[in-house]
């Protein structure tokens, strides 16, 4: 599955939009990574027990939003984000999402 930021790709053309497509999780943070990150909170430096919950779970959302793109038939998705809300507190979800496309690759041109 090709992913992008942008808008389109260089080397592939989109021959048809399928929609938006997203995936998402609610993480809750547990106590006994707080009584850590309050102890670095302290002393200063990266909180990596957090670091390390926010990347599993823009994993997990990233790859449900390419099982949805998948079950459509995309084999792209341009204009891919995340985002976060707060659900309660002490909990958030994160949300990757983009719009599925179908692609073709490009031909290249020769120059004569």
């Amino acid at each position: 599955m090709l992913m992008t930021t942008q808008n389109r790709f260089e080397d592939h053309e989109i021959t048809e939009t399928l929609g938006v497509v997203k995936g998402s999780t609610i993480r809750s943070r547990h106590i006994g990574k707080d009584i850590t990150a309050w102890l670095r909170n302290i002393v200063g430096g990266e909180i990596t027990e957090y670091t390390k919950m926010m990347g599993e779970s823009r994993e997990q959302a990233v790859d449900r939003m390419i099982a949805e793109a998948e079950s459509q038939g995309a084999d792209g998705i341009v204009c891919m984000r995340f985002t976060t809300s707060t659900v309660m507190q002490a909990s958030a979800e994160l949300l990757a999402y983009g719009t599925a496309v179908r692609l073709k690759q490009k031909e290249e041109s020769s120059d004569t």
